[in-house]
């Protein structure tokens, strides 16, 4: 049997051996194979393309340990990350590739006080670490010299060429040492990353990790089909079918963020969100616990998780569908790094079947693996490997019990036993400990998708939608308060289960355009908010929809019977004819308005249920003012 390569092999001293042992590696990956003989020994410039998650930053940082050790009264190399969170955690991990404070090591970004990165310069440092922008304002500002660096660094090229780094990287190239050697770390190989080779780096070699391009990714990708409603349902019991859940959850926008990691909060799981409206202290202490695992899901938008390298990720979770298929690829790759196992699932909605098919073909192509659909666990499967976990939970407890002080316990034992089946009064204590969680009602039905239908999707009656059939003990209600108001179908959810004090589970088939909803909600329900909304003026407009089907799609009503009563007698009859055209805007924007909706424009009868409530407007105004 062939002996494998071990750091000692690779040129590296006594020192570095030392620290490299304290990390508790133990043998070399196959970047650091290629990188660190020839960067210990070469004069060559070095281009290595290497994944994320390989030991890319052992690889150049043990060999600039290893050769910048000397006193020195300027700066001698620079390492550009691009983003402030890699930034940080390269630094760290240079620290502590040293015992001995040498080089020293300073690291430069925005949205930190720029005044003590100053002041860390000018203390000294043989290594700076920071982002391009905040590294192009230090160079403007005469604050940090480039020319005598003997190392420039640029990590994750292709990461900040997707983004929009490159002038700066140009200008910091240009004010650079033109004869220090340069080192470029970039997971693929684009034509701009050789653009900047060819201007910058003279000759150079390039080294790659054997089969990088075949190397399929270890992920099981699944998807879910799921109403909007339906998806914080679907996301706890993925959770909790899971005991060693620690994942990364992507959302399309910060409100998302903030709510999905507020609901999982409320049901008791230690969640955070990540998105650029954070602090930058606060992202850091973020970012700090969910290393630790003392915060097991973060939620994150796309652009907040720039950069965050975290290892050991069990779950990727797509709440929103991305755009593309690359912002998939780069999701679902932050799992299943370094030949280690992941599952990656994406919450697709009905009528975003269409979109999925268009990115399975290239998500097959990038990803060497195949997205496939799966099933959202039963609540009986959960409560089963819940039940599973916790037995063997305790019973490693009690494996581990320290029984030398149990005297007390024994004796509190013999007390509750008294008379008593063991049992029984064991079957006792676990209910009362665990019951609640392995409580059936904390979990809430999830509604079958329909099955997909035929025709064209987004159109008439073709349309892929979830059950669309009318049901006996619901009423739709009508509710002035749309996207314009700043609501979204969850908040929606929130407000008819705040305002009614119901479950969340109750609150059904949500549609919400720019400037009403409809809901539909239990029949004893609906009329109780219809009594509550006549009495008091802070609750927007409601009247009852009772067009069969609810309004998907912006198919009209009948135009007389009921639904023109109802509409006479609860809106005016303006109301009927803004809502056409609002789903007419909304939901079938390639058909547009009809020559109809566009001639009637309906005035709200003066005496309406809007006038006496006020409008949606002025609700959703008064609403913040209370929270804050």
């Amino acid at each position: 049997m062939e002996d494998s390569i071990t750091f000692e092999d690779l040129g590296l001293d006594e020192q570095i051996l030392a620290a490299v042992a304290r990390k508790g590696f133990e043998t070399p990956s196959p970047i650091q194979v290629l990188a660190i003989p020839r960067l210990l020994n070469g004069e060559a410039n070095v281009i290595a393309r290497a994944r994320t998650g390989t030991g890319k930053t052992a690889a150049f940082g043990l060999p600039l340990i290893q050769r910048l050790r000397g006193e020195s009264d300027h700066v001698r190399a620079l390492i550009l990350e691009p983003t402030r969170e890699l930034a940080v955690q390269t630094c760290r991990e240079m620290d502590s590739f040293s015992d001995n404070g040498k080089p020293t090591n300073c690291v430069v970004y925005g949205g930190a006080s720029i005044m003590e990165q100053i002041r860390a310069l000018k203390k000294g440092a043989d290594i700076v670490t920071g982002t391009p922008g905040r590294v192009q304002d230090l160079i403007e500002r005469k604050k940090l010299d480039l020319s005598k660096i003997e190392y420039f660094i640029l990590d994750e090229g292709d990461e900040m060429l997707d983004m929009g780094f490159i002038d700066d990287i140009e200008n910091i190239f240009a004010n650079a040492n033109p004869d220090s050697r340069i080192l470029l770390f970039s997971a693929t190989m684009p034509a701009p990353i050789l653009k900047i080779a060819q201007k910058f780096m003279g000759e150079y070699e390039i080294v790659e990790e054997e089969g990088i391009v075949e190397e399929p990714l270890l992920i099981d990708q699944k998807y879910w089909l799921l109403r909007e409603g339906d998806k914080i349902e679907a996301l706890v019991r993925l959770i909790d079918s899971n005991p060693d859940f620690y994942g990364l959850v992507f959302t399309q926008t910060k409100n998302d963020a903030d709510t999905v990691s507020r609901r999982l909060d409320e049901k008791g799981y230690e969640a955070a969100a990540l998105h650029g409206d954070i602090p930058q202290g606060q992202r850091e202490k973020i970012l700090a616990r969910f290393r630790s695992k003392k915060t097991r899901v973060l939620v994150a938008t796309d652009v907040a998780a720039r950069g965050i390298d975290i290892t050991g990720l069990s779950h990727v979770v797509n709440y929103s569908l991305p755009f593309d298929s690359s912002t998939y690829i780069h999701r679902i790759g932050r799992t299943g790094r370094a030949g280690t196992s992941g599952v990656a699932v994406t919450f697709v909605g009905p009528n975003e079947r269409r979109k999925l098919n268009f990115m399975k073909a290239r998500v097959a192509k990038a990803s060497k693996g195949d997205l496939t659909e799966g099933e959202v666990p039963s609540i009986e499967s959960v409560l089963e490997i819940k039940k599973a976990a916790l037995l063997e939970q305790l019973r490693e407890s009690v494996q581990k019990a320290d029984l030398s002080n149990a005297e007390d316990f024994v004796q509190m034992a013999e007390d509750l036993c008294q008379e008593k089946d063991a049992k029984e009064v064991l079957a006792n204590v676990l209910q009362a400990f665990y019951g609640e969680k392995l409580d059936k009602d904390r979990y809430d039905e999830i509604k079958k998708v329909a099955a997909e239908k035929g025709g064209r999707e987004g159109r008439g009656r073709g349309r892929d939608r979830y059950d669309d059939t009318p049901r006996e003990d619901q009423t739709r209600l009508y509710i002035q308060l749309g996207r314009r108001d700043g609501y979204n179908a969850r908040e929606i959810a929130d407000w008819f289960s705040d305002t009614l004090k119901i479950p969340g589970k109750k609150v059904d088939r949500i549609d919400v355009t720019t400037s009403f909803s409809l809901v539909s909600l239990p029949k004893e329900d609906a009329a109780r908010l219809m009594e509550m909304a006549s009495r008091d003026n802070s609750i927007p407009h409601i009247h009852v929809d009772t067009k069969a089907g609810g309004s998907r799609g912006g198919r009209r009503g009948p135009k007389g019977g009921d639904f023109g009563e109802e509409r006479e007698s609860r809106g005016g009859r303006g109301y009927g004819r803004k809502r056409e055209r609002e789903f007419g805007r909304d939901r079938d924007s390639k058909r547009g308005e009809s020559d109809g909706f566009k001639k009637s424009r309906g005035r709200p009868n003066p005496h309406t249920a809007t006038e006496r409530s006020g409008s949606s407007s002025s609700y959703f105004k008064s609403k913040k003012a209370k929270e804050f």
